[in-house]
C-alpha cells in the first residue's frame, strides 16, 4: 500500500486523528457538561492539541505537494 510506504503523510494523519479525539473528548466532556471548574493546565492541554492538529495538516498537505511534485517532475533514468 502506498500510504504505509510514505511516513510524513502516515505521521500526519497520527497527529490529526489523535488531536481531533482529545479535542473532542475534551468538548464532550470537559466542555459541554457540568462538573468541576477547568483547570489551566487542561487549557494548556487543549491548546496544545490544536497546535498538533494544524502540524499534521501541514505533514499531510506537504506530502501530498512532494507526491505532486515528483508525478510531475519527468524520470531522469529514461534518457
Amino acid at each position: 500500500m502506498k500510504f504505509l510506504d510514505d511516513r510524513q503523510k502516515r505521521t500526519g494523519w497520527l497527529l490529526v486523528a489523535v488531536a481531533a479525539v482529545y479535542l473532542v473528548w475534551f468538548a464532550k466532556t470537559r466542555l459541554l457538561t457540568a462538573g468541576l471548574p477547568i483547570e489551566k493546565r487542561e487549557w494548556i492541554y487543549a491548546v496544545g492539541m490544536i497546535l498538533i492538529l494544524m502540524l499534521g495538516t501541514a505533514n499531510i498537505r506537504m506530502a501530498a505537494m512532494r507526491e505532486r511534485r515528483a508525478a510531475e517532475r519527468p524520470d531522469r533514468n529514461s534518457i
